[in-house]
């Protein structure tokens, strides 16, 4: 499995829709993770608390699977059951990853502010999206 990036972002989906789009274009997925309980409809809910393995709901649009955990969230086993092929994972909620957040330099959407550690770097979308290409994108050279 190739190195999944996580991006820790604040806001919402439609604020990084240009990046997704960019990344789309170079033949990389992105994923969207929350960390926050979330509402399950209430009949997949039900069918999870009685005890199946998991619940999906599944139509033309979209599906919409529950399962009942116990424990602390694990975020290596989040990824792999739900993230396989993608290059980089949006995760909005407390995580130890480099944050972007929308350039206030630029336009909506057309540039990024990235900080991982101690490197701060402003992006253009194309740029952040080839450098998630790299397995090392913050240190590595400009691709």
């Amino acid at each position: 499995m190739k190195t999944i990036h996580l991006l820790r972002v604040d806001g919402d989906a439609e604020t990084f829709a240009p990046l997704v789009r960019a990344a789309a274009e170079l033949g990389l997925r992105v994923g969207w993770l929350e960390l926050t309980e979330p509402e399950a409809p209430p009949s997949l809910a039900r069918a999870a608390e009685a005890g199946v393995l998991r619940a999906v709901a599944a139509g033309s649009r979209r599906t919409v699977a529950v399962k009942d955990r116990r424990g602390p969230t694990v975020l290596v086993d989040l990824l792999r059951e739900h993230f396989g092929g993608c290059r980089a994972v949006l995760v909005r909620g407390e995580i130890e990853a480099p944050r972007v957040d929308a350039s206030q330099v630029e336009g909506p959407g057309e540039g990024w502010r990235v900080s991982a550690g101690a490197v701060t770097l402003d992006l253009s979308t194309e740029q952040l999206a080839a450098r998630l290409r790299c397995p090392r994108p913050w240190s590595d050279p400009e691709p």
